[in-house]
């Protein structure tokens, strides 16, 4: 295994093992639920967002390495953005899991969320990575719909 693929397992495990944010803000503005119902991964995204701005964001739940890491980086990653940027670190990340971004270019992107870049090898767990994200995008439009990976 290479050096750089063994960082890569050590970050999403240190993540999984002490998930950043994860707890219940106070104040709450939105907030949605997840699931992924092939792997079991169920969390909770919650926003505090001030003039467009993520002044706070944080999950709950319970779920797989890569899910749970995948919400702890995002948190860490998206607290203090504008919600435009938030949307375009979004897409980016989609992209990185789906398509065959160029590794540089998703490092000068996404920074340390480009760990997930082996994901995108076993397509079930694609499902696993971006369901914190997709919480995301519902907790972002307000609706409070549930989100699911089916």
């Amino acid at each position: 295994m290479s050096d750089l693929r063994a960082l890569y397992q050590e970050v999403i495990l240190e993540h999984s093992k002490n998930p950043r944010n994860f707890r219940m803000p106070d104040p709450v503005d939105n907030f949605a639920n997840g699931i992924n119902p092939l792997c079991g991964d169920k969390l909770t995204v919650y926003l505090h967002v001030v003039d467009d701005v993520i002044e706070d964001i944080s999950f709950e739940g319970s779920g797989c390495a890569i899910s749970t890491a995948s919400a702890s980086m995002m948190t860490q990653r998206l607290k203090g953005l504008p919600v435009e940027q938030a949307n375009a670190i979004f897409e980016q990340f989609h992209e990185l899991l789906t398509s065959n971004i160029d590794q540089e270019t998703s490092d000068d992107q996404l920074g340390k969320l480009s760990v997930f870049s082996g994901v995108r090898e076993f397509p079930m767990r694609v499902k696993c990575a971006t369901l914190a994200w997709h919480t995301l995008q519902s907790a972002l439009s307000g609706e409070h719909a549930d989100v699911s990976t089916e």
